[in-house]
């Protein structure tokens, strides 16, 4: 189940559902996943794209544009580009749910000297508190990264029972050319073949 996401527009709804056999006591019957807008220089209308998982525990996305770079050949505003997603979750009453692990992964190409940086946001709209994390690599590397954000049990924000609240979730990555000016570095969060997911993992509970 995959659709090409359009910026501020309501352009996916994915139903996660499975055999009752497979279903767990603590994981909803159904559930729902509406994007409701997808913004940022890290992924321009049509460049994200969102797929639910068959078991109501996760769901993925996949970007084929989301590229900073710094030093030769980059503009001023290369360094740095973010994507904002809006995205409302609906589940039988009973439940709640919050994020309990996301998973990067993306290609740096940083010269000696260079950093590269990922970070991501997740707060429920109309909630201040909201869980960040940073990750940052080295050069010299030319290779593939991944990085995890894992939320310990006491670190996981819940939306209110009850309530319909949209999360978001913020991502940004930022290349510092530092010393290596003279040579292009970049960060990508996609693989070589631009297929490459970053995976956000629910955690339910009953209310």
């Amino acid at each position: 189940m995959l659709k090409t996401v359009a910026a501020a527009a309501l352009a996916l709804s994915a139903v996660l559902t499975a055999p009752a056999a497979h279903a767990a006591s603590d994981v909803p019957d159904f559930v729902t996943i509406d994007v409701v807008t997808v913004n940022g220089s890290g992924c321009p209308a049509g460049t994200a794209a969102v797929a639910a998982g068959d078991d109501r525990t996760a769901f993925t996305v996949t970007y084929s544009q989301y590229l900073a770079q710094a030093g030769q050949g980059s503009g001023p505003t290369d360094f740095r580009k973010n994507c904002q997603l809006n995205i409302r979750v609906s589940y039988p009453q009973g439940f709640t749910f919050g994020i309990a692990q996301a998973d990067y992964r993306g290609f740096a190409n940083l010269q000696q000297g260079a950093t590269g940086t990922e970070k991501g946001n997740y707060y429920f709209q109309g909630m201040s508190q909201g869980t960040s994390r940073t990750h940052t690599f080295a050069g010299p590397k030319s290779d593939n990264w991944q990085a995890t954000d894992r939320a310990t049990v006491a670190e996981i924000i819940y939306a209110p029972c009850g309530e319909v609240r949209h999360l978001n979730i913020n991502t940004e990555l930022r290349v510092n050319a530092g010393t290596a000016s003279k040579a292009n570095s970049f960060m990508t969060m996609d693989s070589t073949d631009s297929s490459v997911s970053t995976k956000y993992q629910f955690s339910w509970k009953r209310c």
